[in-house]
């Protein structure tokens, strides 16, 4: 019979897996390779990780998904172990800093508030309680390009920093790649074009578009034209003219519209 997502194994599977990895990371009988590793060495995996997981949702794979949530949860007891080692903190202390959140943020569901006050005023209250107070505090540096300065636009626009509409970021894209034009080194086109890309982000929002989801779109359209073409070519791409690879790319469109 088909599993429907009961719980029953969850406490004894998640004993199960940190035992596993106190015992790949025992200094004496453990696994060389797993002793060595470090918060900063795991974090790159934990971020594939969770690609990996968004990966298998966008493609439906429910088995991958499994697989993909079961590699990321290793990704928390792997950091976790880690810093219980380093006397820090332990897995238990994660799971209750989450739940003491989770509750804390729905105070309509577990406590007496007669409706949310509101996700983000929420997580604005919690800022405020930080040293670090300004507006664009706790934005990951980790985060993808587009989605860090997607999240830093949103959280200056929340207290008036931004354009009315969508007219001011279109003018600003042209304005940087004038620039971008006009710059004389590497150093400033390096900077003219972060400006620029910034600048698109701005009008993606503006637009009510996800940009990295426009981008991850924009490049599988791409990848399929370019082996679509690759298909076509009777000769090696690099020996033709700009004209004839034109000619495949318009066809490649065509073939695949």
């Amino acid at each position: 019979m088909q599993n429907e997502g009961r719980e029953d194994g969850a406490p004894s599977g998640l004993a199960e897996l940190i035992e596993i990895m106190r015992r790949l990371r025992d200094p004496v009988d453990g696994c060389a390779w797993d002793r060595e590793q470090t918060f900063e060495t795991i974090a790159p995996y934990t971020i594939e990780e969770a690609y990996e997981v968004a990966d298998a949702i966008a493609r439906g794979d429910m088995e991958d998904l499994k697989d993909e949530l079961g590699d990321l949860q290793l990704q928390v007891v792997y950091h976790a172990r880690i810093a219980q080692e380093a006397g820090a903190f332990a897995l238990s202390d994660v799971m209750a800093s989450i739940c003491d959140k989770m509750i804390r943020r729905h105070p309509h569901i577990f406590a007496d508030a007669g409706e949310s006050p509101g996700w983000e005023s929420l997580k604005a209250a919690e800022r405020a309680a930080r040293t670090d107070r300004s507006a664009v505090s706790g934005v990951a540096m980790s985060l993808p390009a587009l989605k860090r300065a997607e999240k830093i636009q949103k959280r200056a626009a929340r207290v008036g920093f931004d354009w009315p509409d969508a007219d001011g970021p279109r003018a600003k894209i042209n304005e940087e790649l004038a620039e971008l034009g006009e710059a004389g080194s590497d150093a400033e086109r390096e900077a003219e074009l972060g400006d620029l890309l910034f600048s698109v982000v701005n009008y993606a929002r503006h637009l009510g578009i996800d940009p990295e989801a426009a981008l991850r779109s924009a490049t599988t359209r791409f990848e399929a034209r370019f082996r679509h073409i690759e298909m076509l070519s009777d000769q090696p791409l690099a020996a033709m003219t700009i004209d004839e690879l034109e000619t495949l790319w318009q066809r490649a469109k065509r073939d695949l519209r």
